[in-house]
């Protein structure tokens, strides 16, 4: 089995309950869920068939050296 990393950005569906899934490193790779682990299932596997498409036909398979971890953070400040 060969392994490949990519990032991965999960929006909130702007006009829905649910989630929006890419990867900025495939171009037209994307999926959506009602949550946010559901989107992450989905555009994992999204991302398995992506790649093995582009290996069925010889294509090149982009890997960034260094990946990039994206997450809202909420801090509390004292008044």
């Amino acid at each position: 089995m060969r392994y490949y990393s990519f990032e991965i950005v999960i929006e909130k569906e702007p006009e829905d309950e649910g989630y929006f899934a890419y990867s900025p490193t495939l171009p037209g790779c994307f999926s959506n869920g009602a949550t946010i682990e559901e989107a992450k299932r989905n555009i994992r596997e999204a991302i398995q068939q992506h790649v093995a498409a582009l290996e069925a036909h010889g294509q090149p398979i982009e890997q960034k050296e260094h990946l990039v971890h994206v997450e809202e953070l909420t801090v509390g400040v004292p008044e």
